[in-house]
Protein backbone atom coordinates (compact mmCIF):
# COMPACT_ATOMS: atom_id res chain seq x y z
CA UNK A 1 0.00 0.00 0.00
CA UNK A 2 1.53 3.06 -0.70
CA UNK A 3 0.23 6.48 1.04
CA UNK A 4 -0.96 9.85 -0.41
CA UNK A 5 1.71 11.33 -2.33
CA UNK A 6 1.10 14.96 0.11
CA UNK A 7 2.21 12.57 2.98
CA UNK A 8 5.10 11.08 1.55
CA UNK A 9 7.60 13.59 3.38
CA UNK A 10 6.26 13.30 6.49
CA UNK A 11 6.36 9.64 6.95
CA UNK A 12 9.99 10.25 6.19
CA UNK A 13 10.08 13.05 8.85
CA UNK A 14 9.23 13.60 12.40
CA UNK A 15 7.19 11.39 13.81
CA UNK A 16 5.84 14.14 16.38
CA UNK A 17 5.08 16.19 13.28
CA UNK A 18 3.69 13.48 11.21
CA UNK A 19 1.02 12.39 14.18
CA UNK A 20 -0.06 16.62 14.09
CA UNK A 21 -0.98 16.06 10.89
CA UNK A 22 -2.99 12.63 10.96
CA UNK A 23 -4.79 13.68 13.68
CA UNK A 24 -7.08 15.83 11.64
CA UNK A 25 -7.90 12.61 9.54
CA UNK A 26 -10.49 9.24 9.57
CA UNK A 27 -8.35 6.26 11.42
CA UNK A 28 -9.12 4.33 8.23
CA UNK A 29 -6.82 6.97 6.22
CA UNK A 30 -4.42 7.36 8.94
CA UNK A 31 -4.16 2.97 8.68
CA UNK A 32 -3.99 3.19 5.11
CA UNK A 33 -0.78 6.09 5.29
CA UNK A 34 1.14 4.03 8.12
CA UNK A 35 0.65 0.76 5.65
CA UNK A 36 3.38 2.51 3.93
CA UNK A 37 5.78 2.09 6.73
CA UNK A 38 7.91 -0.56 8.15
CA UNK A 39 6.05 -1.97 11.32
CA UNK A 40 9.03 -0.08 13.50
CA UNK A 41 8.87 3.36 12.19
CA UNK A 42 4.39 2.65 12.19
CA UNK A 43 5.22 2.07 15.40
CA UNK A 44 6.87 5.40 16.36
CA UNK A 45 4.41 7.08 14.40
CA UNK A 46 1.61 5.39 16.83
CA UNK A 47 3.17 5.77 19.87
CA UNK A 48 3.12 9.86 19.18
CA UNK A 49 -0.73 9.38 18.19
CA UNK A 50 -3.02 10.79 20.73
CA UNK A 51 -4.57 8.29 22.93
CA UNK A 52 -8.16 8.03 21.14
CA UNK A 53 -6.76 8.38 17.42
CA UNK A 54 -4.05 5.65 18.35
CA UNK A 55 -6.79 3.40 19.38
CA UNK A 56 -9.22 4.10 16.13
CA UNK A 57 -6.05 3.31 13.88
CA UNK A 58 -5.49 0.35 15.71
CA UNK A 59 -9.34 -0.71 15.61
CA UNK A 60 -9.27 -0.70 11.78
CA UNK A 61 -8.75 -4.00 9.90
CA UNK A 62 -7.21 -1.77 7.06
CA UNK A 63 -3.73 -1.41 9.13
CA UNK A 64 -1.60 -4.59 7.75
CA UNK A 65 1.00 -5.09 10.03
CA UNK A 66 -1.18 -4.50 13.57
CA UNK A 67 0.32 -7.58 15.03
CA UNK A 68 3.93 -6.71 14.41
CA UNK A 69 3.63 -2.78 15.18
CA UNK A 70 2.38 -4.50 18.69
CA UNK A 71 5.46 -6.80 18.97
CA UNK A 72 7.68 -3.30 18.65
CA UNK A 73 5.57 -1.17 21.19
CA UNK A 74 6.51 -1.43 25.22
CA UNK A 75 3.66 -2.86 27.01
CA UNK A 76 3.05 -0.51 29.21
CA UNK A 77 1.86 1.82 26.23
CA UNK A 78 0.45 -1.18 23.74
CA UNK A 79 -1.59 -2.62 27.07
CA UNK A 80 -4.38 0.63 27.24
CA UNK A 81 -4.16 0.45 23.77
CA UNK A 82 -5.75 -2.90 23.28
CA UNK A 83 -7.99 -2.34 26.23
CA UNK A 84 -9.68 0.50 24.55
CA UNK A 85 -9.98 -1.86 21.56
CA UNK A 86 -13.06 -2.95 20.71
CA UNK A 87 -13.08 -6.76 21.54
CA UNK A 88 -13.27 -9.09 17.95
CA UNK A 89 -10.50 -6.77 17.47
CA UNK A 90 -8.87 -7.44 20.23
CA UNK A 91 -9.19 -10.95 19.66
CA UNK A 92 -8.15 -10.90 16.04
CA UNK A 93 -4.94 -9.46 16.91
CA UNK A 94 -3.92 -11.86 19.09
CA UNK A 95 -4.42 -14.74 17.03
CA UNK A 96 -2.07 -13.02 14.90
CA UNK A 97 0.67 -12.92 17.58
CA UNK A 98 3.36 -15.24 18.22
CA UNK A 99 2.69 -17.16 21.73
CA UNK A 100 5.25 -15.51 23.56
CA UNK A 101 4.75 -11.71 22.14
CA UNK A 102 0.87 -12.93 23.25
CA UNK A 103 1.64 -13.90 26.71
CA UNK A 104 4.14 -10.77 27.35
CA UNK A 105 0.90 -8.74 26.36
CA UNK A 106 -1.48 -10.42 28.60
CA UNK A 107 0.56 -9.32 31.62
CA UNK A 108 -0.34 -5.95 31.02
CA UNK A 109 -4.04 -6.38 30.37
CA UNK A 110 -6.63 -6.03 33.38
CA UNK A 111 -8.16 -9.17 34.55
CA UNK A 112 -11.45 -8.54 32.47
CA UNK A 113 -9.86 -8.16 29.00
CA UNK A 114 -8.24 -10.78 29.39
CA UNK A 115 -11.36 -12.99 30.41
CA UNK A 116 -13.14 -11.49 26.98
CA UNK A 117 -9.86 -12.12 25.21
CA UNK A 118 -9.64 -15.78 26.32
CA UNK A 119 -13.94 -16.13 25.48
CA UNK A 120 -13.42 -14.84 21.89
CA UNK A 121 -10.51 -17.08 21.34
CA UNK A 122 -11.96 -20.33 22.38
CA UNK A 123 -13.58 -19.94 18.48
CA UNK A 124 -12.26 -19.36 15.08
CA UNK A 125 -12.94 -16.47 13.10
CA UNK A 126 -14.69 -18.72 10.37
CA UNK A 127 -17.91 -18.85 13.30
CA UNK A 128 -20.03 -16.35 14.92
CA UNK A 129 -17.89 -16.64 18.58
CA UNK A 130 -15.08 -15.62 16.43
CA UNK A 131 -16.17 -12.55 15.09
CA UNK A 132 -18.74 -11.32 17.92
CA UNK A 133 -18.07 -8.41 20.25
CA UNK A 134 -18.29 -8.52 24.36
CA UNK A 135 -18.99 -5.21 24.13
CA UNK A 136 -23.03 -4.68 24.11
CA UNK A 137 -25.74 -2.46 26.17
CA UNK A 138 -27.52 -5.02 28.48
CA UNK A 139 -30.01 -4.23 31.26
CA UNK A 140 -32.11 -5.87 33.65
CA UNK A 141 -36.07 -6.17 32.27
CA UNK A 142 -37.45 -4.07 35.52
CA UNK A 143 -35.75 -0.99 34.78
CA UNK A 144 -36.89 1.99 32.95
CA UNK A 145 -37.03 3.39 30.14
CA UNK A 146 -35.30 6.65 31.75
CA UNK A 147 -32.86 4.85 33.67
CA UNK A 148 -32.12 3.04 30.45
CA UNK A 149 -31.40 6.17 28.36
CA UNK A 150 -28.95 7.76 31.43
CA UNK A 151 -27.21 4.26 31.37
CA UNK A 152 -26.53 4.47 27.59
CA UNK A 153 -25.53 8.11 27.89
CA UNK A 154 -23.36 6.92 30.97
CA UNK A 155 -21.26 3.83 29.30
CA UNK A 156 -22.19 3.95 25.55
CA UNK A 157 -19.07 5.37 24.27
CA UNK A 158 -17.22 2.74 25.25
CA UNK A 159 -19.41 0.14 23.33
CA UNK A 160 -19.08 -0.84 19.54
CA UNK A 161 -22.71 -0.10 19.30
CA UNK A 162 -25.77 1.45 21.07
CA UNK A 163 -28.30 1.13 18.08
CA UNK A 164 -30.04 -2.19 20.07
CA UNK A 165 -30.30 -2.37 24.03
CA UNK A 166 -30.09 -6.04 25.12
CA UNK A 167 -32.97 -6.81 28.09
CA UNK A 168 -31.27 -9.60 30.44
CA UNK A 169 -32.64 -12.04 32.98
CA UNK A 170 -30.45 -10.72 35.63
CA UNK A 171 -29.79 -13.98 37.31
CA UNK A 172 -29.63 -16.23 34.26
CA UNK A 173 -28.07 -13.91 32.02
CA UNK A 174 -30.75 -15.38 29.36
CA UNK A 175 -31.55 -12.77 26.90
CA UNK A 176 -34.97 -11.60 26.90
CA UNK A 177 -35.69 -8.81 24.48
CA UNK A 178 -33.98 -6.73 22.03
CA UNK A 179 -35.60 -2.84 21.96
CA UNK A 180 -33.99 -0.29 19.35
CA UNK A 181 -32.58 2.95 20.09
CA UNK A 182 -35.51 4.65 17.76
CA UNK A 183 -37.70 2.53 20.14
CA UNK A 184 -36.37 3.71 23.23
CA UNK A 185 -35.60 7.38 22.48
CA UNK A 186 -39.76 7.38 21.33
CA UNK A 187 -41.50 5.38 24.30
CA UNK A 188 -43.08 6.68 27.49
CA UNK A 189 -39.92 7.38 30.09
CA UNK A 190 -41.63 5.65 32.64
CA UNK A 191 -42.23 2.44 30.98
CA UNK A 192 -40.77 -0.86 31.59
CA UNK A 193 -37.61 -1.25 28.83
CA UNK A 194 -39.15 -4.77 28.78
CA UNK A 195 -42.62 -3.60 27.32
CA UNK A 196 -41.06 -1.13 24.84
CA UNK A 197 -40.90 -2.54 20.99
CA UNK A 198 -41.71 -5.54 19.20
CA UNK A 199 -42.96 -8.58 21.56
CA UNK A 200 -41.05 -11.52 19.03
CA UNK A 201 -38.43 -13.49 20.71
CA UNK A 202 -35.14 -12.03 19.69
CA UNK A 203 -33.49 -13.13 16.79
CA UNK A 204 -29.90 -14.52 18.19
CA UNK A 205 -27.55 -17.04 16.62
CA UNK A 206 -25.50 -20.08 18.38
CA UNK A 207 -21.52 -19.22 18.26
CA UNK A 208 -20.30 -22.03 16.04
CA UNK A 209 -22.58 -20.64 13.57
CA UNK A 210 -20.89 -20.19 10.32
CA UNK A 211 -20.15 -16.41 9.18
CA UNK A 212 -21.43 -16.46 6.24
CA UNK A 213 -25.05 -18.26 8.03
CA UNK A 214 -24.71 -15.04 10.22
CA UNK A 215 -24.33 -12.42 7.34
CA UNK A 216 -27.78 -14.23 6.24
CA UNK A 217 -29.55 -14.01 9.41
CA UNK A 218 -28.72 -10.00 9.51
CA UNK A 219 -29.79 -9.53 5.94
CA UNK A 220 -33.14 -11.43 6.46
CA UNK A 221 -34.01 -9.63 9.57
CA UNK A 222 -32.34 -6.57 8.33
CA UNK A 223 -30.49 -6.07 11.54
CA UNK A 224 -27.47 -4.03 12.57
CA UNK A 225 -26.64 -6.55 15.04
CA UNK A 226 -27.39 -9.67 15.84
CA UNK A 227 -26.93 -11.22 19.61
CA UNK A 228 -24.59 -14.83 19.74
CA UNK A 229 -26.55 -17.05 22.36
CA UNK A 230 -25.38 -20.24 24.15
CA UNK A 231 -27.19 -23.32 23.97
CA UNK A 232 -28.95 -21.74 27.33
CA UNK A 233 -29.71 -19.05 26.21
CA UNK A 234 -26.90 -17.19 27.86
CA UNK A 235 -25.86 -13.61 26.00
CA UNK A 236 -22.30 -13.95 24.41
CA UNK A 237 -22.03 -11.01 22.36
CA UNK A 238 -23.04 -9.81 19.33
CA UNK A 239 -22.15 -9.55 15.79
CA UNK A 240 -22.26 -6.44 13.85
CA UNK A 241 -22.68 -5.80 10.47
CA UNK A 242 -19.31 -3.96 9.98
CA UNK A 243 -17.91 -7.55 11.13
CA UNK A 244 -19.74 -9.71 8.52
CA UNK A 245 -19.26 -6.63 5.45
CA UNK A 246 -15.32 -8.06 6.82
CA UNK A 247 -16.39 -11.36 7.01
CA UNK A 248 -18.13 -11.94 3.61
CA UNK A 249 -15.09 -9.99 1.68
CA UNK A 250 -12.48 -12.33 3.10
CA UNK A 251 -14.93 -15.05 2.20
CA UNK A 252 -15.61 -14.12 -1.37
CA UNK A 253 -12.19 -13.42 -2.03
CA UNK A 254 -11.10 -16.82 -1.01
CA UNK A 255 -14.09 -18.33 -3.53
CA UNK A 256 -12.80 -16.29 -6.20
CA UNK A 257 -8.98 -17.30 -5.68
CA UNK A 258 -10.35 -21.20 -5.63
CA UNK A 259 -12.61 -20.76 -8.44
CA UNK A 260 -9.28 -19.46 -10.28
CA UNK A 261 -7.38 -22.79 -9.34
CA UNK A 262 -5.50 -22.10 -6.75
CA UNK A 263 -5.51 -21.97 -3.13
CA UNK A 264 -6.98 -18.61 -0.70
CA UNK A 265 -3.92 -16.47 0.46
CA UNK A 266 -3.80 -15.11 3.74
CA UNK A 267 -2.22 -11.81 3.09
CA UNK A 268 -2.90 -9.58 0.49
CA UNK A 269 -1.45 -10.22 -3.36
CA UNK A 270 1.84 -7.69 -2.76
CA UNK A 271 2.12 -8.91 0.77
CA UNK A 272 2.75 -12.11 -0.43
CA UNK A 273 5.75 -13.49 -0.65
CA UNK A 274 6.70 -15.74 -4.24
CA UNK A 275 7.32 -18.73 -2.37
CA UNK A 276 4.01 -18.63 -0.70
CA UNK A 277 3.00 -18.12 -3.81
CA UNK A 278 4.67 -20.63 -5.96
CA UNK A 279 3.21 -23.01 -3.29
CA UNK A 280 -0.44 -21.93 -3.44
CA UNK A 281 -0.10 -22.59 -7.32
CA UNK A 282 1.70 -25.16 -7.70
CA UNK A 283 -0.36 -27.50 -6.40
CA UNK A 284 -3.45 -26.97 -8.29
CA UNK A 285 -1.59 -26.38 -11.08
CA UNK A 286 0.46 -29.55 -11.22
CA UNK A 287 -2.95 -31.19 -10.85
CA UNK A 288 -4.59 -29.67 -13.85
CA UNK A 289 -1.55 -30.27 -15.95
CA UNK A 290 -1.62 -33.92 -14.93
CA UNK A 291 -5.59 -33.64 -15.78
CA UNK A 292 -4.65 -31.91 -19.03
CA UNK A 293 -2.26 -35.15 -20.29
CA UNK A 294 -5.32 -36.97 -20.53
CA UNK A 295 -6.32 -34.98 -23.03
CA UNK A 296 -3.01 -35.74 -25.07
CA UNK A 297 -4.00 -39.51 -24.40
CA UNK A 298 -7.15 -39.44 -25.86
CA UNK A 299 -5.52 -37.21 -28.52
CA UNK A 300 -3.48 -40.57 -29.43
CA UNK A 301 -6.50 -42.99 -29.25
CA UNK A 302 -7.95 -41.14 -31.79
CA UNK A 303 -4.50 -40.67 -33.85
CA UNK A 304 -5.44 -43.00 -36.86
CA UNK A 305 -8.96 -40.99 -37.27
CA UNK A 306 -7.00 -38.00 -37.36
CA UNK A 307 -4.09 -39.17 -39.82
CA UNK A 308 -6.61 -39.76 -42.22
CA UNK A 309 -8.56 -36.99 -41.40
CA UNK A 310 -6.48 -34.15 -40.16
CA UNK A 311 -8.89 -31.31 -41.22
CA UNK A 312 -10.87 -32.63 -37.82
CA UNK A 313 -7.78 -31.55 -35.46
CA UNK A 314 -8.59 -27.83 -36.59
CA UNK A 315 -11.62 -27.65 -34.58
CA UNK A 316 -10.24 -29.84 -31.36
CA UNK A 317 -9.58 -26.01 -29.66
CA UNK A 318 -12.91 -25.17 -30.50
CA UNK A 319 -14.42 -27.98 -29.69
CA UNK A 320 -12.99 -28.42 -26.17
CA UNK A 321 -12.74 -24.78 -25.40
CA UNK A 322 -16.84 -24.27 -25.65
CA UNK A 323 -17.46 -27.19 -23.28
CA UNK A 324 -15.09 -26.09 -20.76
CA UNK A 325 -16.88 -22.58 -20.95
CA UNK A 326 -19.98 -23.96 -20.16
CA UNK A 327 -18.90 -26.59 -17.77
CA UNK A 328 -17.29 -23.64 -16.12
CA UNK A 329 -21.03 -20.95 -16.71
CA UNK A 330 -22.29 -23.59 -15.20
CA UNK A 331 -20.18 -24.03 -12.02
CA UNK A 332 -20.02 -20.60 -11.24
CA UNK A 333 -23.93 -20.09 -11.07
CA UNK A 334 -24.58 -23.20 -8.52
CA UNK A 335 -21.13 -22.44 -6.43
CA UNK A 336 -22.92 -18.82 -6.33
CA UNK A 337 -26.84 -20.25 -5.80
CA UNK A 338 -25.25 -22.68 -3.08
CA UNK A 339 -23.65 -20.10 -1.42
CA UNK A 340 -27.00 -18.21 -0.83
CA UNK A 341 -28.68 -21.29 -0.09
CA UNK A 342 -30.80 -21.05 -3.09
CA UNK A 343 -30.42 -24.39 -3.73
CA UNK A 344 -29.52 -27.78 -1.22
CA UNK A 345 -28.03 -31.21 -1.94
CA UNK A 346 -31.18 -32.54 -2.49
CA UNK A 347 -32.02 -29.68 -5.36
CA UNK A 348 -29.39 -31.77 -7.46
CA UNK A 349 -32.11 -33.43 -9.85
CA UNK A 350 -33.85 -30.17 -10.51
CA UNK A 351 -30.80 -28.98 -11.06
CA UNK A 352 -29.92 -31.50 -13.71
CA UNK A 353 -33.40 -31.27 -15.06
CA UNK A 354 -32.41 -27.48 -16.05
CA UNK A 355 -28.97 -27.61 -17.48
CA UNK A 356 -29.65 -30.53 -20.23
CA UNK A 357 -32.35 -28.42 -22.44
CA UNK A 358 -29.87 -25.22 -21.44
CA UNK A 359 -27.17 -27.44 -22.49
CA UNK A 360 -28.82 -28.74 -25.24
CA UNK A 361 -30.23 -25.27 -26.34
CA UNK A 362 -26.97 -23.13 -26.23
CA UNK A 363 -25.10 -26.24 -28.14
CA UNK A 364 -27.52 -25.56 -31.00
CA UNK A 365 -27.02 -21.98 -31.03
CA UNK A 366 -23.07 -22.45 -31.29
CA UNK A 367 -23.63 -25.52 -33.34
CA UNK A 368 -25.64 -22.93 -35.65
CA UNK A 369 -22.71 -20.86 -35.80
CA UNK A 370 -19.84 -23.49 -36.34
CA UNK A 371 -21.93 -24.32 -39.46
CA UNK A 372 -22.36 -20.97 -40.68
CA UNK A 373 -18.59 -20.05 -40.16
CA UNK A 374 -17.71 -23.49 -41.66
CA UNK A 375 -19.51 -22.81 -45.05
CA UNK A 376 -19.03 -19.46 -45.68
CA UNK A 377 -15.65 -19.69 -45.16
CA UNK A 378 -15.55 -22.59 -47.36
CA UNK A 379 -17.67 -20.23 -50.35
CA UNK A 380 -15.51 -17.32 -49.66
CA UNK A 381 -12.86 -19.49 -50.22
CA UNK A 382 -10.60 -18.24 -46.91
CA UNK A 383 -10.17 -22.42 -46.44
CA UNK A 384 -10.71 -25.43 -48.12
CA UNK A 385 -12.32 -28.00 -46.12
CA UNK A 386 -12.44 -30.65 -48.85
CA UNK A 387 -15.37 -31.78 -51.04
CA UNK A 388 -17.26 -33.44 -47.51
CA UNK A 389 -17.20 -29.95 -46.06
CA UNK A 390 -20.85 -30.05 -45.33
CA UNK A 391 -20.56 -33.18 -43.43
CA UNK A 392 -17.68 -31.84 -41.76
CA UNK A 393 -19.64 -28.84 -40.62
CA UNK A 394 -22.52 -31.15 -39.72
CA UNK A 395 -20.00 -33.16 -37.38
CA UNK A 396 -18.74 -30.09 -35.61
CA UNK A 397 -22.19 -28.98 -35.42
CA UNK A 398 -23.49 -32.11 -33.61
CA UNK A 399 -20.15 -32.48 -31.46
CA UNK A 400 -20.92 -28.94 -30.16
CA UNK A 401 -24.28 -29.85 -28.87
CA UNK A 402 -23.16 -33.28 -27.32
CA UNK A 403 -20.14 -31.33 -25.62
CA UNK A 404 -21.57 -28.12 -24.06
CA UNK A 405 -24.67 -30.42 -22.87
CA UNK A 406 -22.09 -32.44 -21.08
CA UNK A 407 -20.05 -29.44 -19.76
CA UNK A 408 -23.35 -27.71 -18.73
CA UNK A 409 -24.17 -31.24 -17.01
CA UNK A 410 -20.90 -31.86 -15.36
CA UNK A 411 -20.35 -28.30 -14.20
CA UNK A 412 -23.74 -27.99 -12.44
CA UNK A 413 -23.23 -31.41 -11.02
CA UNK A 414 -19.59 -31.09 -9.89
CA UNK A 415 -20.50 -28.62 -6.62
CA UNK A 416 -23.07 -30.86 -5.61
CA UNK A 417 -20.61 -33.88 -5.29
CA UNK A 418 -17.66 -31.94 -3.44
CA UNK A 419 -20.70 -30.81 -1.13
CA UNK A 420 -21.75 -34.13 -0.29
CA UNK A 421 -17.90 -35.61 -0.20
CA UNK A 422 -17.40 -32.94 2.62
CA UNK A 423 -15.45 -30.52 0.41
CA UNK A 424 -15.96 -26.98 -0.53
CA UNK A 425 -18.54 -26.30 -3.54
CA UNK A 426 -15.81 -23.42 -4.50
CA UNK A 427 -13.00 -26.25 -5.04
CA UNK A 428 -14.97 -26.91 -8.27
CA UNK A 429 -12.67 -24.40 -10.07
CA UNK A 430 -13.30 -23.31 -13.79
CA UNK A 431 -9.71 -24.56 -14.69
CA UNK A 432 -10.67 -27.96 -12.94
CA UNK A 433 -14.16 -28.01 -14.62
CA UNK A 434 -12.75 -27.04 -18.09
CA UNK A 435 -9.66 -29.79 -17.94
CA UNK A 436 -12.33 -32.46 -17.04
CA UNK A 437 -14.68 -31.36 -20.06
CA UNK A 438 -11.48 -31.55 -22.27
CA UNK A 439 -10.91 -35.55 -22.24
CA UNK A 440 -14.59 -35.85 -22.70
CA UNK A 441 -15.09 -33.25 -25.40
CA UNK A 442 -12.28 -35.10 -26.97
CA UNK A 443 -14.29 -38.21 -27.03
CA UNK A 444 -17.51 -37.13 -28.13
CA UNK A 445 -16.18 -34.82 -30.65
CA UNK A 446 -14.58 -38.10 -32.40
CA UNK A 447 -17.16 -40.25 -31.37
CA UNK A 448 -19.53 -38.17 -33.48
CA UNK A 449 -17.11 -38.11 -35.95
CA UNK A 450 -16.67 -41.99 -36.54
CA UNK A 451 -20.92 -41.67 -37.01
CA UNK A 452 -21.29 -39.42 -39.59
CA UNK A 453 -17.85 -39.20 -41.16
CA UNK A 454 -18.16 -43.03 -41.44
CA UNK A 455 -17.39 -43.85 -45.44
CA UNK A 456 -15.87 -40.64 -46.31
CA UNK A 457 -13.65 -39.48 -44.74
CA UNK A 458 -13.26 -42.33 -41.91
Amino acid sequence: MTAPPELLYLLAGDPAELAETLSAMHGADVAEALNALRPEAAAKVLAALPFDLAVRVFDEPELVDRSEIFERMDPQAAGPIIEAMSADQQAEIFRELPERERTRLLRSLDSGTREGLSLLLRYPVTVAGGIMTTEFVGVPPDWTVQRTLDYIAQVGGAKETVYAIYVIDGVTQRLLHVVSLRELVLARRNLPVSEVGDPQPPVGVPPDMDREDVARIISKYNLLAVPVLDPAGKMLGIVTVDDVIDAIVEEQTEDVQKLGGLEALEEPYMESGLFAMIRKRAGWLSALFLGEMLTATAMGYFEHEISRAVVLALFVPLIISSGGNSGSQATSLIIRAMALRELRLRDWWRVALREIPSGIILGLILGLIGFIRISLWQQLGWQDYGEHHVLVAFTVSAALVGVVTFGSLAGSMLPFILRRLGFDPASASAPFVATLVDVTGLIIYFSVALVILRGTLL
